[in-house]
């Protein structure tokens, strides 16, 4: 009989394209992975993964297995969830998937208080863009995804998914001390080209809606500074190399140097929670996204 726990390591391969992003996922480590399916290689007496330069890829009967285990897991989710649901308490693992602002600035206070109210749930967080986060809700990867997009560049729906409103994160225009736009009360849109910004990396949604503003105001932007952590952003800022637009989820408090000026109209960026449809009744999951939306109100800046 072939280990579940085998197949949902090579699924977590197949789905994250390495062994060591799958160790990543599942809160191993990549030498564990790495066993894992070698014994599966060997139950099978198949070739599952080769070497390809200095990574891996599925071979055509590994990404079979792959597919199968994918269903074998939903099946198994299915007969968890059932079980959970008639004992009516929230038990078993749980993945929560979070982008960085929302880990940092709201996902502490939801899993102490999931760990403290619930015993017998094993949550666990893993970090991971909105975009990425929703394939990873779809293939059972993640349970619970927190996502966010914006009204010009929303995210698109998905079936076989339910989705929830937490809340809406307001953004401001970090400048300079010293900076033109330092001592204005109120920006408007005119006020934002001719800048030099700091922003997220191509490909991410804070990225693609500070880019389709500018354009849609008829400007280019110069993007002069990328990079991927927020608080990367308020160093360039306090170092006067430009302004940014930044969410106030997670900010935290600005160094001397900095000051936040808020625009109008305001952008705002909507936090939502995505589960599995055939998830929907497990009791972890309700409690989480209950959790959740309770939390929304007393997350941290």
């Amino acid at each position: 009989m072939l280990d579940l726990a085998r197949l949902r390591a090579l699924h977590a391969v197949s789905v994250h394209g390495s062994v060591s992003a799958a160790a990543v996922a599942l809160g191993y480590t990549p030498s564990a992975v790495s066993q894992a399916v070698t014994k599966l290689e060997r139950e099978t007496r198949t070739t599952l993964l080769e070497r390809r330069g200095r990574g891996v890829a599925l071979t055509d009967e590994g990404r079979h297995l792959a597919s199968t285990a994918q269903q074998l897991l939903a099946l198994v989710e299915r007969a968890e969830t059932e079980l959970e649901e008639r004992r009516g308490q929230p038990a078993g693992r749980l993945v929560v998937g979070a982008f960085p602002s929302a880990a940092r600035g709201l996902m502490p206070g939801v899993l102490a208080r999931l760990t403290r109210d619930h015993p017998a749930l094993d949550a666990r967080l893993l970090e991971v863009d909105p975009h990425l986060s929703v394939d990873l809700v779809s293939q059972g990867v993640i349970d619970v995804a927190v996502v966010h997009d914006w009204d010009i560049a929303p995210l698109a729906p998905q079936e076989g998914l339910e989705r929830v409103l937490i809340g809406e994160d307001r953004c401001d225009v970090l400048v300079p001390e010293g900076h033109p736009l330092a001592g204005r009360a109120m920006l408007d849109r005119s006020d934002l080209p001719h800048q030099r910004w700091i922003c997220q990396p191509p490909g991410t949604v804070c990225h693609d809606w500070l880019v389709r503003t500018l354009r849609a105001a008829g400007h280019e932007p110069d993007l002069a500074y990328q990079a991927a952590e927020n608080h990367t952003h308020i160093a360039l800022v306090a170092a006067g190399l430009g302004i940014a637009l930044m969410p106030r989820l997670g900010r935290g408090p600005l160094p001397e140097g900095v000051r936040a000026v808020p625009l109008d109209p305001v952008p705002v960026r909507r936090l939502s929670a995505l589960w599995r449809s055939g998830a929907a009744r497990r009791p972890a999951i309700t409690e989480t996204v209950r959790t959740l939306r309770e939390q929304w109100p007393l997350r941290t800046f």
